[in-house]
């Protein structure tokens, strides 16, 4: 049993990219989905994709197609985990920290949804604070 699903798939998107794979494939689930999709419109995924197994009552799978720039540098320097199971981590809107100067950005699980820290600050609401990307 897996006690922290999107550490999982931060850790696999993170191996991934080190290894200079061309995807990353993760049990799926709506809240990885949604991730993959804000990751993906800040331009440090490819694309993500949702197939279903065979058996009607399968499993999905979520795949990440990763980005990689010139000489296949990442897209993505570094992921970092900032919300746990043992440590959840809330924050307001005029608190919300910034990562790497602007340069990074922080993913936020609000009440309207999955979204930057660009988009919770405008649209001034706070919530689970669940990662920073750079």
């Amino acid at each position: 049993m897996m006690t922290d699903p999107i550490a999982d798939m931060l850790t696999r998107i993170r191996n991934g990219a080190l290894a200079r794979h061309d995807r990353v494939e993760l049990p799926h689930s709506r809240l990885k989905e949604h991730l993959g999709q804000v990751l993906k419109a800040e331009g440090f995924l490819d694309d993500v994709r949702v197939s279903e197994s065979d058996d009607p009552t399968g499993p999905r799978t979520l795949t990440l197609i990763l980005r990689y720039g010139r000489d296949r540098q990442s897209a993505i320097d570094g992921l970092r985990r900032v919300s746990s199971p043992g440590r959840r981590v809330y924050v307001r809107h005029d608190r919300i920290p910034r990562v790497r100067s602007g340069l990074g950005v922080s993913i936020l699980s609000t009440s309207r949804g999955v979204m930057t820290d660009r988009d919770a600050r405008k649209q001034r609401v706070g919530g689970e604070l669940l990662c920073e990307v750079w």
